[in-house]
């Protein structure tokens, strides 16, 4: 809900979701879905590459425009 209020004000945003029904009902705007343990967003411990990849995959959204709740799947 935050999320939303700050692209109100004109700064992008992008959130990492590891529940996507949860997501789909607060509407943020821009999503990035991964399929992850819970408490693991950016994928396991004493793994930089793939939080990198993660993280990297994320900010790639930041750009899109939106005028609905954005969710893109991460394949990495």
């Amino acid at each position: 809900m935050l999320q939303s209020i700050i692209e109100k004000a004109g700064i992008a945003t992008v959130s990492i979701s590891l529940l996507l029904e949860v997501t789909r009902r607060v509407e943020p705007p821009r999503v990035l879905s991964v399929d992850r343990p819970l408490g693991y967003p950016l994928g396991e411990a004493h793994n930089p590459e793939l939080q990198r990849t993660i993280m990297l995959a994320a900010l790639d959204l930041l750009p899109r425009p939106v005028s609905d709740t954005l969710i893109v799947p991460f394949n990495g």
